[in-house]
């Protein structure tokens, strides 16, 4: 026979009963579900959070880094006329002979200098050679590899965020972070809500979005890991959902439902009327066998004039019978992405993607959502307050271990920390609602099928404890 284990004096509740009320107030039946759910989903992924928070919080501070890291590439002096942005290609193509031209991204502005880009075999098939040159003079000055645009630095952080630059066996780690992290924030809140509600009804004050400054011991750890929960589960919820989207599993399920719905977005049609693959418009649509025979100046003029603003990227045609296209980039406060297929042979646009016309309204968030989850949308604001949810979930996440080492027994145990939540929380619910929750956690878990396949687990897992620990009990009887 065990004895009960002391506890400090402060720990005047049960393990996950830092979120319990009184006896003399009813206890809501499903409180002991929703306790050992927050628990054991949050132990789950607290450390790939971690992870995840730091990698991303680096990372949305990376364009402003490489601002200083690569300063002597992507700026210039300034000083004098732009030459044509063919001479500027020519530039760079003498550099580096033999390596075709992809496409370029001109200087937005006279202190900025202008991106060629190159394909080089000796870099793999997703990564272009970007060559920096003085649009002002035409010297190069020099040159880095460059994955969709970014340059190494935002390269390299963002494949230790999204993967652990492990590839595609790494992705694993946040797409079960992404997956898992909504289902701790709700419930964080429902029991938080909850407590609150409680102690209004004993008369105390029901605090939410307010620290009590006066608690002392776990009841103060517990405020301020339920406070500041509260202010973040806005920012947690759309990290959650805009990360899912880029996932393996559940992304594959979110691009399905996109496409049945028409939420996708939309590709500009880059085909010239009237050609095929053998009708010699190589040279003419910029390919490589002619690169001095299209004018990027008067394409980008012709750009500019079907509503194109800079900053831009030219990207020219691998194919015969395709139009040079020119895109939108990414802007602090810019909530378009236009673009413009010109004929390179006469500088005609052939074709147009308007934003407010083509995207439908979810494309639109869509869309926002992942810039604003990059950091992109509102520039240095963005990339603070990604900053500063990231830094809160940390805080958040070392709350929550700190609560479960308050609760640790200080005799009779060698335990580090305190005991999980009590098996049997399902046995207290109405049995329609265990089968409602079994219906909604096996569509959950298929939607979202990491999430399915860990909560599966760990319901094996316990069961098997379970009967382990029951058998041992009936052992010593």
């Amino acid at each position: 026979m065990t004895h009960p284990e002391k506890t400090h004096p402060e720990n005047t509740l049960d393990p996950p009963a830092d979120l319990a009320v009184p006896q003399s107030v009813p206890r809501h039946r499903w409180r002991p579900f929703a306790v050992r759910l927050h628990f054991y989903a949050g132990v789950l992924v607290a450390p790939l959070l971690v992870v995840a928070a730091v990698t991303g919080g680096l990372y949305a501070l990376a364009p402003t880094v490489e601002r200083f890291v690569y300063r002597d590439l992507l700026f210039v002096d300034g000083r004098g006329p732009m030459l044509p942005l063919g001479d500027q290609s020519a530039a760079a193509r003498a550099a580096f002979p033999g390596l075709a031209l992809a496409g370029m991204r001109p200087a937005p502005s006279p202190g900025e200098s202008t991106r060629v880009y190159l394909t080089d075999p000796a870099l793999g098939e997703e990564l272009r050679r970007a060559v920096f040159v003085d649009p002002h003079t035409g010297i190069v000055l020099g040159d880095e590899p460059t994955w969709l645009g970014y340059l190494p630095f935002s390269t390299w952080l963002d494949g230790l965020h999204r993967h652990l630059n492990l590839g595609e066996p790494g992705r694993i780690y946040s797409e079960l972070a992404a997956s898992w992290l909504w289902v701790v924030a709700l419930g964080g809140l429902c029991l938080w809500v909850a407590k609150a509600a409680g102690d209004r009804r004993r008369g105390r004050a029901g605090r939410i979005l307010t620290v009590d400054r006066g608690a002392g011991g776990r009841a103060r750890t517990l405020n301020r890991h339920g406070a500041i929960g509260v202010w973040l589960l806005a920012g947690l919820l759309f990290l959650s959902a805009t990360g899912i989207t880029w996932s393996t599993y559940a992304g594959a399920h979110v691009s399905d439902l996109r496409s049945a719905m028409n939420w996708q977005r939309p590709q500009l049609d880059s085909a010239l009327a009237g050609t095929d693959a053998h009708s010699g418009h190589d040279a003419a649509g910029g390919g490589d066998a002619a690169p001095g025979s299209v004018d990027y100046d008067a394409v980008l003029d012709a750009a500019e004039g079907a509503g194109v603003q800079l900053p831009v990227e030219i990207s020219v045609p691998g194919e015969p019978g395709q139009a040079v296209t020119v895109t939108e980039l990414d802007h602090p406060y810019r909530w378009t992405t236009d673009a413009a297929a010109v004929d390179p042979a006469d500088g005609t646009v052939v074709a147009t993607l308007d934003y407010w016309r083509d995207y439908s309204p979810m494309a639109k968030l869509a869309d926002w959502g992942i810039r604003a989850h990059m950091g992109f949308l509102f520039g240095m604001l963005n990339q603070l307050l990604l900053l500063g949810i990231a830094v809160g979930l940390l805080t958040l996440i070392a709350h929550g271990y700190r609560m479960w080492w308050q609760r640790r027994p200080l005799r009779g145990s060698r335990r580090a920390v305190g005991r999980a939540p009590a098996r049997g929380a399902l046995k207290s619910l109405p049995r329609l609602a265990v089968a409602g929750i079994a219906a909604a956690a096996v569509a959950v878990g298929w939607f979202l099928p990491l999430l399915g396949v860990t909560l599966a687990a760990f319901l094996i897992i316990d069961v098997i404890v379970g009967s382990i620990n029951h058998r041992k009990a009936e052992s010593r009887v």
